[in-house]
């Protein structure tokens, strides 16, 4: 059965502000749909790449996107040659799928430094494997976790572009453009 509409699917402003508090949630609430998003990426033969990451910073005025990973990351080799990666959220529960492409900077560092400091002693654990991530090993368990600052690192997507498709009773689609102050407008579905 398909939702009915919602009352923010009706207008692009409503829409817009809709995608970022749903953006935001998924900072703070790990049962949210954003909490984990699909981050697309392109290797330096140029096949798509995809995984999921965990959303760590949501910044509307700004329109930015935090990921943590670590510094040795393939995704961060990828993001050195092509600083272009595309974001993908699907909200089951508000038939929502957004699509946002983005202009990725790498912060590492004394840039970093600070929020190192707020990530828990287990998640600092992430970062600093040995071998580094995607790395070949002989058994399952051949590398070791060691919290290293040094390999902490923040990809800052720069939203460029969010393509909003609403799913419910009526499908309605729109796409905003940070070119045109986030005015948006209305696509086919």
């Amino acid at each position: 059965m398909k939702a009915g509409t919602h009352p923010w699917a009706l207008d692009l402003s409503q829409l817009y502000t809709e995608i970022w508090a749903r953006l935001m949630r998924g900072v703070h609430d790990r049962h949210a749909p954003a909490r984990h998003p699909t981050l697309a990426t392109v290797s330096k033969d140029g096949r798509p790449q995809a995984r999921t990451v965990v959303l760590r910073a949501a910044n509307k005025m700004a329109g930015t996107l935090d990921i943590h990973t670590d510094l040795h990351s393939a995704k961060v080799k990828e993001l050195r040659v092509t600083p272009f990666a595309a974001l993908h959220v699907w909200d089951a529960s508000a038939h929502l799928q957004l699509r946002l492409e983005a202009h990725v900077t790498l912060l590492t560092g004394p840039e970093v430094a600070a929020i190192w400091e707020s990530v828990p002693a287990a998640s600092r654990l992430s970062y600093g494997s040995d071998p580094a991530p995607g790395q070949p090993i002989e058994k399952a368990l051949d590398y070791t976790k060691g919290a290293d600052q040094a390999s902490f690192a923040i990809l800052r997507l720069g939203v460029e572009t969010v393509d909003a498709l609403n799913l419910g009773q009526q499908h309605r689609r729109a796409r905003f453009n940070r070119d045109d102050n986030w005015a948006g407008m209305w696509l086919a579905p």
